[in-house]
């Protein structure tokens, strides 16, 4: 039974941390508009492109407009990762392990989810737009405290936090993304006005605009990479992410983090060491978009092997889009 229930509490993570990283993601890209001198030219394409679901969308909406890729990320019951169908399956995971979960946990995600669900059958403007996604940021962050706060720390905790890890990971690495999507309009833009300002909202996407300026002072895209990639401290950095995930998978299995029991933990620690063995220098030369690529490409071997172990149940059968 704890098998069963540690699956639906992985997805339940991993569902939940995504709805807020999208949350993220949209506001800080409507916080830059504002701040810039590009609403004319509003920069929507590049949330689409990390998506990953680029095809479906333009044969759905044609082009992307704010109005459409908000709908689309916030409440397209057809894209498997809108913020609305995040939620219907963390609900989702949630019922099913109702009698396991403590009664604060479930009460929580299922407020969550009609709150959402209501929203997504009116019409939202920009401020309304704001306020929604400031409470999807608050909630997920109740949520998650509820569950640190009350869960036991067990089997269903370490696979619980896994997919939390293992999500925030990728959602961070996409923030990134987002940088090298938003093409600057020459060479001479960089050290620009324009150029700090996306720089800014990177930090702010990932919640590490406060934490990088305490450490760094000035915004500097080498630091900021390096905050965001390889920083050891910082909670959403992709380092600290992976390392957390690779203690808990360890955990799982009962095996020190210097043995490898199975393949999941195998490709996990070798992901994670090189991270940890890795310098911003070489991420950079080598190419950032490169390197965001591998590593995605890298974390869906990880993904893979975690579900072939863990995961294959026969009726459950839940997979990351």
């Amino acid at each position: 039974m704890l098998s069963r229930v540690a699956n639906f509490l992985y997805w339940l993570n991993r569902y939940v941390e995504r709805a807020e990283n999208i949350a993220r993601i949209i506001d800080v890209n409507l916080n830059f508009i504002l701040d810039s001198d590009v609403s004319k030219n509003e920069q929507w394409e590049p949330l689409v492109l990390i998506s990953g679901s680029k095809e479906y969308f333009f044969g759905k909406y044609g082009e992307a407009t704010r109005e459409n890729v908000i709908n689309f990320l916030l409440f397209d019951t057809q894209y498997p990762s809108s913020i609305i169908n995040c939620l219907s399956m963390a609900r989702e995971n949630a019922t099913t392990v109702r009698e396991i979960i403590n009664i604060e946990m479930w009460e929580q995600i299922n407020k969550f989810y009609m709150f959402a669900k209501k929203i997504a059958g009116k019409k939202l403007n920009i401020d309304n737009i704001h306020d929604f996604l400031e409470e999807v940021k608050i909630n997920c962050h109740i949520f998650s405290g509820i569950q640190e706060s009350t869960l036991s720390r067990g089997e269903s905790w370490h696979f619980g936090r896994l997919g939390k890890m293992l999500e925030c990971a990728d959602q961070t690495s996409r923030i990134i993304d987002v940088k090298y999507f938003h093409i600057l309009p020459s060479s001479a833009s960089v050290g620009s006005n324009y150029d700090i300002l996306q720089w800014a909202a990177i930090l702010k996407s990932a919640s590490g605009f406060e934490m990088y300026t305490k450490k760094y002072k000035l915004i500097r895209p080498d630091k900021i990479l390096e905050f965001l990639i390889l920083d050891k401290e910082f909670p959403r950095s992709i380092n600290f992410c992976l390392h957390r995930a690779n203690q808990c998978l360890h955990a799982i299995s009962a095996s020190s983090t210097d043995t490898y029991v199975n393949k999941a933990e195998q490709s996990l620690g070798a992901l994670n060491s090189e991270l940890a063995f890795s310098d911003i220098d070489t991420i950079v030369k080598t190419g950032l978009h490169e390197f965001i690529d591998s590593f995605q490409l890298k974390l869906i071997k990880v993904n893979r092997d975690i579900s072939r172990k863990y995961f294959d149940m026969g009726e459950i059968q839940l997979t990351q889009q």
